[in-house]
């Protein structure tokens, strides 16, 4: 097996795949409040397309899947490809970011398909502030559906915060002691310059390490665990159910050094970055006839076009924006 390495030496195990770019919330910090255009269907990956794209992946030493939107459990058909996923040999890891909000109804399905493990993405804990913040009043749901995916031994289940000051920075302590009696993972994300929020000022960011210092003002010293194939690093308040992840997007210093991650877009783009422009389209020539050691080559190329780092900010100070793409069309 040749594993997928890039220019810079980073061996890519973790690929991070969007099989919709619809939604059923409206978040502020994603997508306007006037609405989109939708993809049309037939310019989406079919999920024979992106289970090709995989094998030829996980045959390259890709050993952790996510599937991501969108809402991802919008998409029709998304448990009988679950299963065909968790068929793939050399696969170790098999996940799925979603908003929860249909979660409780498909968990058990989602578990006997194969799936691994899902991260719930919620930014606040207050109702009122949850239906501001997506345009949807769906708290509830969202609460049920992580009850049901840890019932279901969707575990641990994470929780996915985007920090934003001014809005639910004084709940991060509130978020943390969740973690005392629950075994769940709280991650908290900081805010990135992508799509809709490149219009937000600076002082919206929280770094991780201001998270973390707020966690320990109330909780004391974190205990560091270790970290595994994403990019959070991990801790834990001493005596603990649960855990804590930071992600530093922005402000670590080292945070692309060890980047092992690729993603692929609905449309079938291969993105090698985040925060780039770049892409490698896969569909066109896919539904052109290409031969599976020509799409082998494609993706090489992408994996080849992977910068050294994202390059948008040094510390917490952006100095231009990251791209115009919505998280909706990227694969959150």
């Amino acid at each position: 097996m040749r594993p997928l390495i890039d220019l810079h030496g980073r061996r890519i195990r973790y690929l991070r795949i969007s099989i919709t770019d619809r939604c059923n919330l409206r978040c502020r910090y994603c997508m306007p409040l006037s609405g989109i255009r939708w993809v049309p269907h037939e310019r989406v990956l079919s999920y024979e397309e992106m289970l090709r794209i995989l094998r030829i992946c996980i045959k390259r030493g890709v050993e952790k899947v996510r599937i991501t939107g969108g809402e991802p459990l919008l998409r029709k058909g998304i448990v009988d490809f679950i299963s065909q996923v968790n068929t793939i040999d050399g696969l170790r890891d098999l996940t799925l970011t979603t908003n929860g909000i249909l979660l409780e109804p498909m968990a058990l399905q989602l578990k006997e398909a194969g799936l691994r493990r899902v991260n719930v993405s919620l930014d606040t804990l207050d109702a009122e502030k949850f239906a501001y913040i997506t345009h949807v009043d769906a708290f509830h749901e969202v609460i049920r559906g992580i009850c049901a995916a840890h019932e279901q031994g969707l575990s641990p289940v994470k929780i996915n915060a985007v920090a934003i000051r001014g809005f639910n920075d004084g709940e991060i302590s509130d978020f943390a002691q969740l973690t005392m009696t629950l075994p769940l993972q709280v991650r908290f994300i900081e805010l990135m310059p992508i799509g809709c929020i490149t219009k937000y000022p600076e002082n919206e960011n929280i770094s991780a390490t201001q998270i973390k210092e707020s966690i320990e003002q109330r909780f004391g010293p974190l205990e560091t665990l270790e970290r595994g194939l994403g990019p959070a690093w991990i801790y834990r308040i001493p005596g603990a159910r649960g855990s804590i992840g930071l992600i530093g997007a922005l402000s670590e210093r080292d945070f692309c050094g060890s980047c092992n991650r690729i993603r692929i877009t609905a449309t079938g783009n291969l993105r090698p970055c985040l925060f780039s422009e770049e892409h490698i389209d896969l569909l066109g020539p896919m539904r052109g006839g290409i031969l599976d050691e020509e799409l082998e080559a494609l993706i090489e190329e992408g994996v080849r076009r992977k910068p050294s780092g994202h390059g948008v900010c040094r510390g917490m100070e952006l100095f231009h924006e990251a791209g115009r793409a919505r998280m909706s069309d990227i694969g959150g």
